[in-house]
Formats: C-alpha cells, sequence, structure tokens
C-alpha cells in the first residue's frame, strides 16, 4: 500500500483520483482549501474516514509539511483553475499557482517524497495551425495569465528535479471532463455547461462560432495517466500530453450532447474570449510509449457516462 497525498483534492479531477485511489486500496490524504473545491465530492470518503483531510492551502508552508510528510507521492492538483479568472486576478492566479507549486515542491523534496506528479495544461502550447497535433517538443507560448503559471510550475518542477533530485512529472491536460464538474460556476467549463443546459432545456451559450476545437478528454483516463506517472520509469523531469488524440469542435459537441438527451439544445453565440485557444488536438504518442497511456475511454462513451451522472445528480 502507497501513501498518496493529492492536493485539491476536492475539486473535479482530485476528488475522482481519491475515489480511485480508495478504491484501489492505498492510503490517500487530501489537501484542500474549498475555494473552488466542493465538499459533496468528497463527503462519503471524509465521513467513512476512507481519506485523511487536511483543510488549508498549498500557499501556506506549514501546512504543506504537515501534509506531504510521510507521503510516497503527490498529485499535484490544486490550482485555481480559470482563464477568464486568470485574466480578471492575474497576482490571485499566480500566488496559488507558482507559489503555491514551488511551496509544495520544498515541502516534498524536505519530506523524501517519491515523486510529484503534476496537473499541467495543454494551454502552454497556446495557438498552433489548425489540425496540427500538439507535440511535447514545441516551443510554447501561452496565450493568458492561466497558462504562463501554469507552464512556470512545469518549469520548477524540471528545476527541482534536477536541482534536488526530487523526481517530478508533468501532465500536460487537454479538457478534461466527467462526473463532479462543477456547472454553477461561472468559469465552468463546456462540457459542464451544454450537459446542464441539454438537461434543463435551456439554450447553451457559445463562445465564437462554435468551430473552436477541442481534444476531450474523460476523466477516467487522466487518473490513468496520474497513477502510471507516479512509478513509470524514464518519466522523472519529463512533460506529457494526456488527451485522446481526437479533435472535436464545440458545434459538433452539442450535436452528440443533443443525440444522447434527446432534446434540441439550441446555441447562443457571444464574442470570443480572450486568452481562448482556437484548435486544440494533441500527439500522445510519447505518454503511450514511456507512460504506457492509452486513453481508452473516448469522446462519445465519456460523453454518455457524463451525461448519465449528471441526470442521476439533478
Amino acid at each position: 500500500m502507497a501513501h498518496y497525498l493529492v492536493t485539491g483534492g476536492a475539486g473535479f479531477i482530485g476528488s475522482n483520483l481519491a475515489h480511485a485511489l480508495v478504491a484501489k486500496g492505498e492510503q490517500v490524504r487530501i489537501l484542500d482549501n474549498f475555494a473552488t473545491g466542493r465538499e459533496e465530492n468528497i463527503a462519503e470518503l471524509v465521513e467513512k474516514k476512507k481519506v485523511e483531510l487536511i483543510r488549508g492551502s498549498i500557499t501556506d508552508g506549514e501546512t504543506v509539511a504537515r501534509a506531504v510528510k510521510g507521503v510516497d507521492y503527490v498529485l499535484h492538483q490544486a490550482a485555481i483553475p480559470s482563464v477568464p479568472r486568470s485574466i480578471e486576478d492575474p497576482l490571485g492566479g499566480d500566488d496559488v499557482n507558482v507559489h503555491g507549486t514551488v511551496t509544495l515542491l520544498d515541502g516534498a523534496r524536505k519530506a523524501g517524497v517519491k515523486r510529484v506528479v503534476f496537473a499541467a495544461s495543454s494551454s502552454a502550447y497556446g495557438e498552433k495551425a489548425p489540425g496540427e497535433p500538439k507535440v511535447e517538443t514545441m516551443l510554447p507560448a501561452p496565450l493568458s495569465p492561466y497558462a504562463a503559471a501554469k507552464l512556470a510550475c512545469e518549469y520548477y518542477m524540471q528545476a527541482f528535479y534536477h536541482s534536488f533530485g526530487l523526481e517530478t512529472v508533468a501532465l500536460r491536460y487537454f479538457n478534461i471532463f466527467g462526473p463532479r464538474q462543477d456547472p454553477k460556476s461561472q468559469y465552468a467549463a463546456v462540457i459542464p455547461n451544454f450537459v446542464t443546459a441539454a438537461l434543463q432545456g435551456r439554450h447553451a451559450t457559445i463562445y465564437g462560432d462554435g468551430e473552436t476545437s477541442r481534444d476531450f478528454c474523460f476523466v477516467e483516463n487522466a487518473i490513468e495517466a496520474n497513477l502510471l506517472a507516479c512509478t513509470a520509469r524514464g518519466a522523472a523531469g519529463e512533460v506529457f500530453n494526456i488527451a485522446c488524440g481526437e479533435s472535436t469542435s464545440l458545434n459538433q459537441t452539442i450535436d452528440i450532447i443533443a443525440r444522447i438527451v434527446g432534446k434540441k439544445v439550441p446555441p447562443v453565440h457571444e464574442a470570443p474570449r480572450t486568452g481562448d485557444i482556437r484548435f486544440s488536438l494533441a500527439d500522445i504518442g510519447k505518454a503511450r510509449r514511456v507512460l504506457g497511456y492509452e486513453g481508452r475511454v473516448k469522446f462519445a462513451e465519456g460523453l454518455e457516462r457524463t451525461i448519465a451522472w449528471y441526470q442521476e445528480s439533478q
């Protein structure tokens, strides 16, 4: 049995990781200040004492030192995760995303943690040519403070590996979606927005003409990647794309959701948002080779499972 710390463990991806680790019989500790995480995501785990919960921020050194003590692997999901929010408050995002990550890395190296796996972001790439898969060797070109902060964290991960020998892995997530993703936040991602609009008979808001494309990745694939990254040989100090290698436009996404739900979902178009990337497609060859990652749950299946969860949760 290994001992895992999940930072941001009450958030969307973090809570799914915590549930998956508990199901595998691992020892799990969660660090979350509930700035964006939700109590209900982990309520059952906490009530049944299947996880240890530490309430606090990754920006606080003493809290972090307590959280990493005795831990084998850190799955670092804690962040202020919104591009629009980073544009509204770049300093606040930097404090949590960059300063918080460096604080965590410093605590992890002092505590003798085996490896830190970081939730990086495909936003680091910026805009590339339409249809061109994004590969890890491309020069980053962040368009938003959020993207710049996530990229800075990647570099800190590599620096702590080379300077201190702390093993780190950065996973560049491409539009993760699935159960427990909050549709109520003003910064909510497109899938929970579209799905809840369909289920409630509302229109769906699209920023731009709807031809914006995304490499949507079901959360179970992100869980697979994180667990593989903890022990994969040759992964330390590296960056990996985590996606499915498929690109779907927002217009196509609404059509698929409407077909699954059995209702029309009328779109309402608004102006494109500053910092949003127009075309996104991942090359996942490196993750396949080094991590053994496959991204087994494809978009359509993941969408059906996500819609079923939202239907049960309403």
